[in-house]
Formats: C-alpha cells, sequence, structure tokens
C-alpha cells in the first residue's frame, strides 16, 4: 500500500456512530443554513405567512430536520446491501458492516454541492423563487434545461446526474477497493453492476411512473 492508501484505511476505521452523528449534525447544519438564509427569503413565503399558512410548512420543515438521522440509515442500509450482493457475486470478502461504513463515509461528497447551492443563491444569485432553488443542482444536467418549460417528471432525474454524484460511484469503488483489499478495476465492477445499475434503473422507473 501506498502512504494514500494507508491514510484511507484509518479513515475507513473511523467510529462508525461518532462519523454517523457528524453526518447528521452536518446535515441538519447544511439544511438550516438553506432554509434560513434562501427558502425563508423568498417572496412567496412572505405571502404565505401572511395568509396565515406557514404554520403547515414550519411543521413540514420540522419534520424534514427529525427525519435526517431515518433517511441516512435507510440510504446506508439499501445502497450498502446492494454493494454487499455485488461482493458477493465477484467473489469478494466483505463484511456488511464494512461496506455500510464505505457508504456512509462516501455519502460526505454530496455535503459539496449543497455548500455550494448555498453560496449560489446567497451571494450570486440572491433572488431566487422557490422553484428556482428547488430545481437548480450544481453541474447537473438539469443545468441544461429549462425548468419552467420541462416536464416535471425529469426534473429529479436530471438533477440526480451530476458531477458529484459520478464521484461518489468512484469512491464508493475506491473504499471498496481498500476494504477487500483486491483490484481496483474489479470493485469499481461491483459498484456499477449494483448500485449503479439500481440507481440508474429507479430513475426510469421514476420518470414513467411520475403524474
Amino acid at each position: 500500500m501506498n502512504q494514500l492508501e494507508t491514510q484511507v484505511r484509518e479513515y475507513l476505521d473511523v467510529d462508525k456512530r461518532l462519523f454517523f452523528a457528524f453526518m447528521v449534525l452536518a446535515t441538519f447544519l447544511l439544511l438550516l443554513m438553506k432554509k434560513n438564509f434562501i427558502e425563508s427569503e423568498i417572496a412567496a413565503f412572505e405571502v404565505l405567512e401572511q395568509e396565515g399558512q406557514m404554520g403547515v410548512f414550519n411543521i413540514i420543515n420540522g419534520l424534514q430536520y427529525l427525519s435526517i438521522p431515518l433517511v441516512y440509515l435507510w440510504k446506508f442500509t439499501v445502497i450498502a446491501f446492494l454493494i454487499w450482493i455485488g461482493c458477493f457475486m465477484f467473489g469478494y470478502k466483505v463484511t456488511f458492516t464494512k461496506t455500510w461504513q464505505v457508504v456512509m463515509i462516501a455519502e460526505a461528497v454530496f455535503f459539496v454541492p449543497e455548500l455550494i447551492k448555498i453560496f449560489h443563491f446567497i451571494f450570486i444569485y440572491s433572488d431566487p423563487d422557490l422553484y428556482e432553488v428547488r430545481a437548480y443542482y450544481p453541474l447537473s444536467l438539469m443545468n441544461f434545461f429549462d425548468h419552467e418549460t420541462l416536464d416535471g417528471r425529469w426534473h429529479y432525474p436530471l438533477k440526480s446526474i451530476n458531477l458529484f454524484e459520478i464521484i461518489y460511484w468512484f469512491v464508493l469503488a475506491y473504499g471498496i477497493h481498500l476494504a477487500a483489499k483486491k483490484k481496483a478495476v474489479i470493485a469499481r465492477a461491483i459498484v456499477f453492476s449494483s448500485y449503479v445499475f439500481f440507481f440508474l434503473l429507479w430513475l426510469g422507473f421514476y420518470a414513467i411512473v411520475y403524474k
């Protein structure tokens, strides 16, 4: 192993509960910043507040904050299971716990686009409407389309296919490569034939059933 791989292995051995708590806290703070500094400044929210309907939005926001650990537990478990099955099919002996840990650490990649989004709407485009905020995702395919004229079924798939998602794929593969101590090319084949395959399948299914 080179020095980089040795360092990454040390990161993979981080305490799972401590890192999970960090992920939840960081996500909570980013969501809080987005709600308070972006969405709360949108004129539509001022209208709703005057009409006395902000209570409903406050309840929804509260549920979003409370659901963060549950959403992460569900997401990490499902993705880890898919990749763990892929490891098994390729003859790699990786424990489910280690796979779950790799998935959890790789999730930190998505903090970057959230920070970019907050920076974008605070310092660059400071007067968006709610639909522009929800439609924007940095370095995604959505940026090549007009969200106002695009069929709603394509909003989520086009936002989901972005540079950070692709980086996430390779971070997962690198983590599996180190965890299994096998060839990197096989680790990438595992991730692409398991998680990436079902991820793209899910986006296609979403676009078909969307109403």
